[in-house]
């Protein structure tokens, strides 16, 4: 049997306890353990390794549905991570609620609400919590295994044929097939953990079921993991019940009139112009889901659902519809709806024509970049047309995988949504995703570090680096700003940091900004608006 490492604390001065006490352990943990109390020291940091796939860390992920843990691996020919969330105790259940869940930046760090993987991210693991022990597995295999650069280019396809291409139809323009996934990390994952049960699949994919079967694994049965189809979302629904998932929801509904604020123009990747290490593969337009029942629309969107009427008896009663407006630049209106109250009407436009309010998203452009040196993709969004005198708001948001997942305390997504909010309210703007984790060093040493903490084996960051050999930031913020600068119409930007301490604190980040030649003429810092 293979036994994971002890996550029992030890203190600064010993490193390498040579006993340990069983009942220090977390239960998900001990259930692993034949007997943690004989592990000698030469047995505390092991790493085991079953095919391809090598355990790294265990970390505690405390989540709107309880308390998970994610045991982190990695494969060692493709150097993907997996992560494996664990909830209840696994070792002793006969049998365990899964779902194999593949990666969306788009949808569970940017917000867009043009797929249904952030629903069924947040439903399985709600589903999971209720079953009382589960795993979530969570591949790093974006846009069905082919990642993310080719993944823009399909969506840049899709939106400039006017949806009379499928994502299945651009990749076979693209010369990719359907799918490119692969999961026979989690047959080794299974075997690491010493895991002997039957398996219920959260799934809509019967090609994930035989997948499991072929591993090696024992499939009880599935259960449906399907939600409510959108306007921005339902073709692409469609698609998925045309290629053989099991889906009913999309045939409730008539595809949506989507109109795109401006063209999507397919292009030819190039590289880009003054830093040629950069491939510029794919531009096309991301819905991203309002935050906090704010919208942001035109005036003549305004008059077109009131006619003749005022706003202001629409913000008046029990349960107005309105909550509060406000005149922005631009010729906009803020717009605080109560969603629910609106929702009570009726969701049909023609009954009810502030419905229309539920479905206005805020449009940003995505631009995919990828990068021969780092072999990463870099994301860029942009939002409006600004102009040589405008002085659009940047944001370099850094990334963290877990923070994908429901947690109950998200001050990451929380200042990239306030970030996006303040880029919609002035008009113009652009946010660089820099989704390396552990500034730069990767997840391994994120989530070791993270380990290392909880066990009091390190007292913060800076140590648990020193430990693993690594300098403590090794983000390429060159690289970003010169990227981020193709995007703007001058050298004059607005620049939002989480406080002026970290603008300090970030020496590298500086250094490069000031390098760049790029003129902040105002600092937007959110921890002072909290």
């Amino acid at each position: 049997m293979s036994t994971l490492p002890s996550s029992s604390a030890e203190s600064s001065t010993q490193q390498h306890p040579t006993h340990i006490d069983i009942h220090n352990l977390p239960d998900w943990l001990r259930a692993y353990s034949v007997d943690a109390s004989v592990l000698d020291e030469s047995e505390i940091d092991r790493h085991p390794v079953h095919g391809t796939t090598v355990y790294l860390a265990h970390t505690q992920v405390p989540t709107r549905y309880g308390d998970f843990c994610a045991c982190i691996f990695q494969d060692i020919i493709h150097k993907g991570y997996i992560i494996a969330l664990t909830y209840g105790d696994i070792k002793e259940a006969d049998l365990l609620h899964t779902r194999m869940h593949s990666s969306c930046v788009t949808s569970e760090t940017l917000g867009g609400c043009d797929c249904d993987c952030v629903q069924q991210l947040e439903g399985a693991m709600e589903k999971i919590a209720e079953s009382g022990h589960g795993i979530l597995f969570y591949l790093l295999q974006e846009g069905r295994g082919v990642g993310y650069s080719a993944k823009a280019r399909d969506r840049m396809l899709v939106q400039a044929s006017g949806d009379t291409l499928s994502t299945f139809d651009a990749y076979k323009t693209l010369g990719l097939k359907k799918d490119y996934r692969q999961y026979l990390n989690i047959a080794d994952i299974v075997h690491i953990l010493d895991i002997d049960a039957k398996w219920v699949v959260l799934t809509n994919n019967p090609d994930k079921v035989e997948a499991m079967q072929r591993n090696g694994l024992t499939v009880e049965r599935t259960e449906s993991i399907e939600y409510e189809p959108g306007p921005f979302n339902l073709f692409y629904l469609k698609s998925k019940q045309e290629s053989g998932h099991v889906l009913s929801r999309p045939n409730e509904l008539p595809l949506a009139d989507i109109r795109l604020p401006e063209a999507v123009v397919p292009f030819k990747p190039v590289r880009l112009e003054h830093a040629e290490r950069f491939i510029y593969m794919a531009s096309y337009l991301l819905p991203i889901r309002p935050i906090d029942d704010e919208i942001v629309v035109s005036y003549d969107l305004v008059r077109e659902i009131l006619g003749d009427e005022e706003l202001e008896p629409y913000t008046m009663g029990p349960e107005p519809m309105i909550r509060e407006f406000k005149s922005i630049r631009g010729n906009r209106l803020i717009l605080k709806i109560d969603s629910k109250a609106i929702e009570a009407r009726g969701k049909d436009p023609k009954e009810n024509p502030f419905a229309r309010l539920l479905f206005e998203p805020y449009w940003f452009r995505v631009h995919v970049y990828y990068d021969i040196v780092s072999g990463d993709d870099f994301v860029v969004l942009t939002h409006g047309n600004p102009k040589s005198y405008d002085r659009p708001i940047v944001r370099i948001q850094s990334e963290s995988i877990l923070n994908r997942f429901p947690v109950k305390v998200d001050e990451n997504k929380a200042k990239y949504n306030r970030a996006i909010q303040h880029i919609v309210r002035y008009g113009s703007g652009a946010v660089v995703l820099v989704y390396q984790d552990g500034r730069g060093a990767g997840f391994g040493a994120f989530s070791l570090d993270r380990m290392f903490r909880e066990q009091n084996r390190s007292y913060d960051t800076r140590e648990s680096y020193r430990k693993l050999g690594v300098p403590f930031d090794q983000r390429d913020y060159e690289c970003v700003f010169q990227i981020l600068k193709s995007h703007l119409p001058s050298m004059n930007i607005q620049m939002v940091m989480n406080s002026p301490n970290s603008l300090i604190e970030k020496n590298e980040y500086a250094q490069a900004l000031h390098r760049s030649g790029l003129n902040v003429v105002d600092w937007i810092f959110l921890e002072s608006e909290t």
